[in-house]
């Protein structure tokens, strides 16, 4: 059994974030990163997988800058067995639909049984990329997965996915498929002094991609910080009575929450 594993580098989310002078990204220079948080857990979920069959290999795929190499060797450190690195100087340009492209040409070879990513990334959070992979891979693919049963891979895979309004989905996927996981899904490990000396050992391969060969039907036109303003609204002229009614008719029409 083969599970790949797409991590995505970002911001950490404690860094103090600056729009780029040609307001189309963040200005990431002196900005710590780590790994995006749904990614984590996504890696997580494959590796008890993979120790619940006692059998398989997990390959980590990250598309990026050469900085996304800490991204992978702390994913190595965790217990992937190897990584596919596709470089990309300037990711942040790329629209979901050229990044699963580019991914898709890197992994498509590998014939992987299972395809995990992170539900949406913390910095874009388009939560597009898995989806628009799975397509171009020709496979069935599940969003939102908050839980696997690991005891049913046999050929298939039962998963349950969150849907609306608090309701849950049982549903059972063929292999090869593609699941996005929700974070919180488990408790996430950490990388060990063991799994750190290991990961050195551990293979690398890096793909340059040919993004121009992906037309992109999305573009940023610009990032901005949203503006925080206060109004204050004085209702009824004093009139307690003819207030109440006016609130009630903002809540309906303005607001839409009655």
């Amino acid at each position: 059994m083969k599970i790949i594993v797409l991590m995505k580098q970002v911001a950490n989310k404690d860094a103090v974030l600056r729009i780029g002078p040609d307001e189309k990204w963040i200005n990431e220079t002196d900005v710590a990163m780590q790994t995006n948080e749904s990614d984590g857990y996504a890696l997580e979920e494959a590796l008890r997988l993979k120790e619940a069959k006692g059998e398989g290999e997990v390959v980590v795929c990250s598309l990026g800058p050469q900085s996304a190499k800490t991204v992978i060797k702390d994913a190595l450190a965790r217990g992937a067995d190897r990584a596919i690195h596709v470089v990309a100087d300037q990711s942040n340009k790329l629209s979901p639909y050229q990044i699963a492209n580019a991914i898709a040409d890197a992994i498509r070879e590998e014939n992987a049984d299972l395809v995990f990513t992170g539900l949406q990334s913390d910095d874009a959070s388009f939560g597009q990329t898995g989806v628009v992979l799975a397509e171009l891979l020709g496979i069935p693919h599940a969003t939102i997965v908050i839980e696997v049963d690991r005891a049913s891979l046999n050929g298939s895979l039962r998963v349950k996915r969150e849907l609306e309004s608090g309701w849950y989905q049982w549903f059972t996927y063929q292999l090869p498929s593609l699941l996005t996981i929700q974070s919180g899904i488990s408790q996430v490990r950490y990388a060990s002094l063991k799994g750190i000396m290991a990961a050195k050992k551990k293979e690398i391969r890096d793909v340059t991609p040919n993004i121009e060969a992906f037309a992109s039907a999305s573009s940023v036109e610009k990032v901005y910080m949203p503006l925080k303003t206060k109004q204050t609204q004085m209702l009824g002229n004093g009139d307690a009575k003819a207030g109440a009614v006016e609130l009630v008719e903002k809540l309906k029409t303005e607001i839409r929450v009655i």
